[in-house]
């Protein structure tokens, strides 16, 4: 049998979950599967406002589920790591069986 993580892992899953638990970062973090992302393109693929898409980028990287570079005066989004990409894949998996 395995142990159960510790309280503060615990919390952690819990805080990794929220950034799923809004249809709105979840299709952000869909649009970003595709690559590096300005707040335009991903306000354009969402179909969001740019100020909605840019507070939701704030919260997912305060989630730590993207990351972002700046180009010139362009800054690029994209997913933290493989493992976001992958529990997206595997949440569409179980939501369509």
């Amino acid at each position: 049998m395995t142990l159960m993580p510790d309280r503060d892992t615990m919390e952690r899953i819990g805080e990794l979950f929220k950034g799923f638990a809004d249809a709105s970062r979840v299709r952000i973090l869909y649009a970003l599967t595709q690559g590096e992302l300005c707040v335009t393109d991903i306000a354009q693929q969402v179909e969001l406002s740019q100020s909605a898409v840019s507070h939701q980028l704030r919260l997912l990287k305060q989630m730590q589920l993207i990351k972002f570079r700046r180009e010139g005066k362009n800054i690029l989004y994209s997913l933290a790591d493989d493992h976001v990409k992958t529990i997206l894949q595997m949440g569409l998996e179980h939501v369509l069986e």
